[in-house]
C-alpha cells in the first residue's frame, strides 16, 4: 500500500521544491483541494499574473484507483480573464500519474524576474528537477510534446502551455497529452494557461516508472463497488452508446433541432447548416477516412467519447473534436466545413487557447467585420497570428471576447463576468443560463449541466422555455458538479447517475473503501456544498457581488427564434440558485 499523498509546492522565482503532508488539506482532493487552497493562500484582490498568485493542480478523492472515469485533474487559481476563483479540469494522462507518484496536489508559488527564462519542471519517483526550455520557447504544444517524449521518453506524460501561455493572454489554456502523447486535452476556462506561463513553466513532464499504486482501506468492497458502478455507466443509453458512438458533437442536432444552438453570434437558435457539422457527420468521415472513434481521454475511462479525427489522406488532425468546439466555430461563427472546424480545433490546442474563448472571438471578428463571415481559412490565419507575440491583432483574439468586442467596437458580448457563454442559448435553455449566471466561474455550461433536464429529459424534465424549477434545477446540478469535480470524475458520470437510483451510493462505497471513511449521500451533498462556499467566499473578497450574477441585457430585449423567448429572470431569482 502507499502512503499518503503528499503536497509538493514549488517555488518558481528560486526552482526550489518541498514535499510536505496534507495536514489541514487533508481529505481533500479535486475542485475542492484547489479552491480551498487558492481561498487560503491567495489573496482575493492580487493580480492574477502576480507573484501571489497560485496555480494548483490537485487529483481527486477517487483518482489513481480503480474507479471507472476517475482520472479528471483539477488545475486552479485566480483567473486572468474573470478575476474570480477558478476551477479547469482536464483528462489525459497527467492526473492517474501524479497518483503513482503519490502527489495529491502540485501547487506553483512565487514568480521569476522579469526575462527570466521558460524551465520545465521534471517530476519522477526520485524527486523533482529543473530543466531549461530555451529550446521550446515558442513552440506549439503539439511541437512541444515530441521534444518531451524524445527526451523522456513516450511513456511520459505533459502539462503543457502554448505560444498564448508564454505571452499570457487571457484565454490561454493548459494542455494535457492524452495517453497516446497528444496535447488534445485542455484545462481551457479562465485562462490559466497565463498563470502558469507568468511563473515561466512551460512544462510539467511526469515520468511514473516505478510510481506506487494507491492502497485501499478495503481493496475488496472497492472492487464490488467498482463493479456496480462500471455496469451502471455502460448500460446507461447517454454513456454507453451515443457518446461512445457519436462523441459529444452528438449534440449539435439534438440541440439545434430543440431551437437552443446559437448562432451568428447568438442571434438565432437554429442554424440551416447543422446536419453537416453534426457528431453523425463527424463519425461518418472518420469511419469513411480510417480514423477512430471510441477513444478515452485518460487512462480507466470507459464512456470513450473521445476520437482519431483525420484528414482526407487518413493524417491525424485532432482529437477530442468537442461539441463546444464544433458549435463555437461551426454554428456561432457560421463555418460550414467540418475539416476547417476540426484544423481550428487542432490550432487552438497547439496555440494553447480555450476553443470556447477563441471560436467566440472569431464570432466577435466577423461581427466586426474584421473577416468575413462563415470564411474557416480566415478564421484560421487570424488564430495563427497568436503565434507571434508581437502580432497586437494575434493578441486581440488571445484575450478573450470582452477584449475583442472591445477593439472592434461590438457591442453584443456574450459573456458574464467576462467570460463568454458556451453552446447553448439561455433564452432557449433557461436552466443554464441559471448556472451561466451565478457559477462561481463566469459562464460555464459544466458548473450546473441543467441541459440534462432541459433537452435530454436525463434525470427528470424541466420545461426549457419556462421559469419554473430552473433556479431550483440548476442550484442542485452545481452542489452535484462540484462534488463530481473533487471526486476527480468525468462530468459526463452525471448522465448515468441522475437515472440510477443508487448511483450516489455507489459512488460513497467507492470513497468509503478506498479512504477507510463513512461517506454518505448527505456528505456526497456536504462536499459540493462546502466547495461552492469556499469559491463564493473568495469572489466576495475579490468584490464580486450579486450584480454581476446576470447574463447580458440583449437576451433580454432580444427575443430568440423559433421560440420567441427572451430571458426573463430577475436578480433576487437568481440569488437563490446560490448555496
Amino acid at each position: 500500500m502507499s502512503q499518503t499523498p503528499r503536497i509538493l509546492r514549488i517555488n518558481t522565482k528560486d526552482r526550489s521544491y518541498r514535499f510536505e503532508e496534507p495536514g489541514k488539506y487533508a481529505g481533500m482532493g479535486g475542485r475542492g483541494l484547489t479552491s480551498r487552497l487558492i481561498l487560503d493562500e491567495v489573496p482575493a484582490d492580487v493580480h492574477p499574473l502576480s507573484a501571489s498568485n497560485k496555480l494548483v493542480a490537485s487529483i481527486g478523492l477517487l483518482s489513481g484507483t480503480g474507479a471507472a472515469n476517475s482520472g479528471r485533474i483539477s488545475v486552479g487559481g485566480k483567473s486572468p480573464l474573470t478575476g474570480t476563483i477558478k476551477e479547469s479540469n482536464s483528462g489525459g494522462s497527467f492526473c492517474t500519474k501524479l497518483a503513482r507518484l503519490n502527489i495529491l496536489a502540485l501547487v506553483l508559488e512565487d514568480k521569476p524576474e522579469p526575462g527570466a527564462p521558460f524551465c520545465n519542471i521534471v517530476l519522477t519517483k526520485d524527486g523533482v528537477r529543473f530543466e531549461d526550455a530555451g529550446d521550446m520557447t515558442g513552440m506549439g504544444t503539439y511541437a512541444a510534446m515530441d521534444a518531451i517524449a524524445e527526451r523522456h521518453g513516450k511513456k511520459a506524460c505533459g502539462m503543457v502551455i502554448g505560444p498564448a501561455g508564454e505571452a499570457c493572454l487571457t484565454a490561454a489554456s493548459i494542455q494535457f497529452s492524452d495517453p497516446w502523447g497528444r496535447p488534445a486535452r485542455a484545462a481551457g476556462r479562465g485562462g490559466l494557461g497565463a498563470v502558469m506561463g507568468s511563473k515561466k513553466v512551460k512544462a510539467i513532464v511526469l515520468d511514473d516508472e516505478g510510481g506506487a499504486r494507491f492502497g485501499y482501506a478495503d481493496e475488496e468492497a472497492f472492487k464490488a463497488a467498482s463493479k456496480r458502478w462500471a455496469e451502471m455507466l455502460r448500460a446507461h443509453p447517454v454513456t454507453g452508446q451515443g457518446l461512445p458512438g457519436f462523441g459529444t458533437a452528438v449534440l449539435v442536432n439534438i440541440i439545434n433541432e430543440a431551437g437552443a444552438f446559437p448562432t451568428k453570434n447568438f442571434r438565432t437558435g437554429r442554424c440551416d447548416h447543422a446536419a453537416r457539422i453534426s457528431g453523425e457527420t463527424i463519425a461518418e468521415f472518420i469511419e469513411k477516412r480510417g480514423g477512430k472513434t471510441k477513444e478515452g481521454c485518460h487512462p480507466g475511462c470507459i464512456i470513450q467519447c473521445s476520437q482519431n479525427y483525420v484528414d482526407e489522406k487518413g493524417g491525424y488532425v485532432t482529437s477530442g473534436f468537442e461539441y463546444e468546439t464544433v458549435w463555437a466555430f461551426g454554428g456561432n461563427a457560421l463555418i460550414q466545413d467540418i475539416d476547417a472546424i476540426a484544423r481550428l480545433d487542432r490550432a487552438c490546442d497547439d496555440l494553447g487557447v480555450d476553443t470556447i474563448e477563441t471560436g467566440n472571438a472569431v464570432a466577435i471578428a466577423m461581427d466586426g467585420g474584421v473577416i468575413p463571415w462563415g470564411d474557416g481559412e480566415a478564421a484560421l490565419k487570424l488564430l495563427y497570428r497568436m503565434a507571434d507575440k508581437n502580432d497586437h491583432l494575434g493578441k486581440i483574439m488571445g484575450s478573450g471576447v470582452g477584449f475583442a468586442a472591445q477593439a472592434f467596437g461590438v457591442d453584443r458580448v456574450p459573456t458574464v463576468k467576462n467570460q463568454s457563454l458556451p453552446a447553448y442559448d439561455p433564452r432557449g435553455a433557461k436552466g443554464i443560463g441559471v448556472t451561466y449566471a451565478t457559477t462561481t466561474m463566469g459562464a460555464d455550461h459544466t458548473a450546473g449541466y441543467a441541459i440534462c433536464q432541459n433537452m435530454l429529459q436525463v434525470g427528470g424534465h424541466v420545461n426549457p422555455l419556462g421559469k419554473e424549477g430552473q433556479v431550483e434545477t440548476s442550484k442542485a446540478l452545481q452542489v452535484a458538479t462540484a462534488t463530481v469535480d473533487a471526486l476527480g470524475l468525468c462530468l459526463f458520470v452525471a448522465f448515468a447517475v441522475l437515472d440510477t437510483a443508487d448511483s450516489v451510493q455507489c459512488i460513497c462505497d467507492m470513497v468509503s473503501a478506498r479512504h477507510g471513511i463513512t461517506f454518505t449521500p448527505d456528505d456526497f451533498v456536504k462536499l459540493g456544498t462546502s466547495v461552492l462556499k469556499d469559491e463564493i467566499a473568495f469572489n466576495t473578497k475579490a468584490g464580486f457581488t450579486a450584480a454581476d450574477d446576470q447574463l447580458p441585457a440583449f437576451f433580454s430585449t432580444e427575443p430568440l427564434a423559433p421560440h420567441n423567448t427572451v430571458w426573463d429572470f430577475t436578480v433576487e431569482e437568481l440569488q437563490q440558485a446560490k448555496v
